[in-house]
């Protein structure tokens, strides 16, 4: 028997997570719901119905998004983790620290898609770094990101903008 493991957690760190056991469906949703609450024209989304799901590090802040469902996201640094109903829970694919290893096989909410969704991968493509003359800030980036596995530690990055003890010395 194949043992499924599957972690992820947001941006900064402060909220990981850990799905053991084979997850359900992995599939886009394209509702207008989901489009605000990633910030995107649709969101990827894991069931974790069928397997054990936990939060293993903090927990996410919610927003009651409708009668029927909380969405969950990282209160530090904002990254949208969990969509949450009556039947389940369902996990944020980009929040994988795989995210390839799930890839969708439905879509949903398609009365809200974006037209030109289907058409994504025929527009031209660039890695990050083949626009270093543009930004040339590329060249010196320092990532605040939490690396893609669980750690035993987590320092929390200070937001910008956000108080710090040094602030109220």
């Amino acid at each position: 028997m194949t043992h499924h493991l599957h972690t992820g957690g947001c941006q900064c760190g402060a909220v990981r997570f850990r799905i053991e056991g084979k997850p359900g469906q992995s599939s886009i949703c394209h509702c207008r719901m989901c489009q605000k609450a990633f910030g995107a024209y649709y969101a990827p989304l894991i069931s974790t119905r069928g397997a054990q799901f936990g939060w293993t590090r903090g927990e996410p802040t919610y927003f009651q998004s409708s009668n029927h469902v909380r969405r969950g996201f990282c209160g530090n640094c904002g990254t949208p983790l969990s969509y949450e109903a009556s039947d389940g829970i369902a996990v944020s694919a980009g929040a994988l620290d795989e995210p390839s290893a799930l890839p969708p096989s439905i879509q949903y909410g398609i009365e809200a898609k974006v037209p030109f969704v289907d058409h994504l991968g025929a527009l031209p493509a660039h890695h990050t770094m083949d626009d270093i003359a543009e930004a040339p800030f590329l060249a010196e980036i320092v990532s605040n990101q939490h690396p893609d596995h669980d750690t035993e530690t987590w320092k929390p990055v200070p937001a910008i903008g956000a108080a710090t003890k040094e602030d109220d010395a």
